[in-house]
């Protein structure tokens, strides 16, 4: 008998937004957003195809976190990654 697979519920936000709807995010413009990117100051962004996105949570999480530098943001995310490695 074959397996029955759980349906996924549709996802209602998106995973991953692009440089125009993280400016809506941010009310800003796509060119602040790119400026912000080339300088450093907004997280790693991703690549999807040739499609260059930002994760939703990681924005969501940086905005809390007090929208770091993109340094200090990965130096953050990686002691929250591995604690132990950065405990003296």
């Amino acid at each position: 008998m074959a397996e029955i697979l759980p349906i996924r519920p549709l996802v209602s936000e998106p995973l991953v937004v692009d440089a125009k709807l993280l400016a809506q995010m941010l009310t800003c413009g796509v060119r602040t957003v790119r400026t912000l990117d080339a300088s450093g100051k907004l997280p790693k962004p991703i690549k999807i195809g040739g499609r260059v996105c930002w994760l939703v949570t990681e924005i969501q999480d940086w905005l809390a976190a007090g929208a770091q530098d993109r340094a200090t943001w990965e130096a953050r995310k990686a002691i929250l990654k591995h604690p132990s490695q950065h405990q003296r």
